[in-house]
């Protein structure tokens, strides 16, 4: 994992962003984006849709605060991105008839039932990952307060037995066939983005040179909010474990917004002190990006040439 690999001096950082679908890449600019999925025939369909440029409030644009913001948006369209991915591999076998609930839904709520479907979605998501990660570390943290009577001591143990279970989880996943494709095409989506940021010609050969590895990935971000959270919550008194958890889901929106504010300075800066803070991300990057193939690669410059020619357009 060399520096200079990851961090390039005559790279031109850009706002461009993606992740990795069924089979897929997903890529976002400021003014478009675009789902590249290979389907089970070999042809890759490409759905591409501008964004849409709504005007933000004052509050949206605050650092930290739009960072929470930031963080929905980008997990409602990583689900709808896997949803429509999801439907070139869908083989019909488990299709049934809708419950009464599904059926309510589409009659009550008409065209926005999808959306209804994917923000019940992400808050299943989130209600998971914050049972996992923060509460269930919480609860068993608790269990050795006889044992462990430093309150700064008790807090890092806390932290790095959420860390550990983060490991583990990423471990236990990346055994699986179908993710391992899933980490191959994330790796497919930060070499292409590096080649783009590079400068170079959006090409297969370019794009094979270029590291897995980006300073600006999701699991970067999971692991800067582990770490900082580590620190913020250290500083908190153990009270019972219920006033912990409300502590914890009351300073979320904190940590989320400072985990956004370090990703886009990493983004833009190439000096010592950032790769020191964005390493341990870039390590469990190596777990959760896999050299592609090159045909992977060849949805992943798709993806990112429909979002390229649709922002030059914009600009025109």
């Amino acid at each position: 994992m060399k520096r200079e690999d990851i961090f390039r001096k005559s790279a031109t950082p850009t706002s461009v962003g993606g992740q990795a679908v069924i089979e897929g890449v997903m890529m976002k600019g400021p003014d478009a984006m675009a789902i590249a999925v290979r389907k089970p025939d070999g042809e890759i369909v490409i759905k591409k849709d501008p964004v849409q440029a709504k005007k933000k409030s004052s509050i949206k644009k605050l650092p930290l605060v739009r960072g929470v913001f930031a963080l929905v948006e980008s997990m409602m369209l990583g689900v709808t991105s896997l949803t429509y991915s999801a439907e070139f591999w869908d083989d019909g076998s488990e299709v049934g008839e809708k419950s009464k609930l599904e059926l309510w839904i589409e009659k009550k709520y008409g065209d926005k039932a999808d959306d209804i479907y994917i923000g019940f979605s992400v808050f299943i998501a989130l209600a998971a990952a914050i049972l996992l990660f923060i509460i269930a570390p919480t609860i068993v943290t608790n269990f050795m307060r006889k044992m462990i009577t430093n309150t700064f001591l008790l807090n890092g143990v806390e932290g790095i037995f959420r860390i550990v279970l983060f490991i583990g989880y990423v471990t236990l996943i990346s055994r699986m066939k179908d993710i391992q494709r899933v980490f191959q095409y994330h790796g497919a989506e930060h070499k292409t983005i590096h080649c783009y940021e590079a400068g170079k010609e959006l090409t297969v050969e370019n794009v094979r040179g270029f590291t897995t590895l980006h300073p600006r990935c999701g699991t970067s971000f999971l692991v800067i909010v582990m770490v900082i959270s580590m620190i913020l919550f250290s500083a908190i008194g153990w009270h019972n474990p219920w006033v912990r958890i409300l502590s914890r889901f009351i300073l979320l929106p904190i940590v989320a917004g400072l985990s956004y504010e370090v990703i886009k300075w990493a983004g833009k800066s190439n000096s010592q002190l950032v790769y020191a803070i964005s390493y341990p991300g870039l390590l469990m990057q190596q777990m959760t990006t896999r050299e592609p193939d090159d045909r992977q690669i060849e949805v992943a410059i798709a993806a990112m040439k429909s979002v390229v020619e649709e922002d030059k357009e914009a600009d025109q």
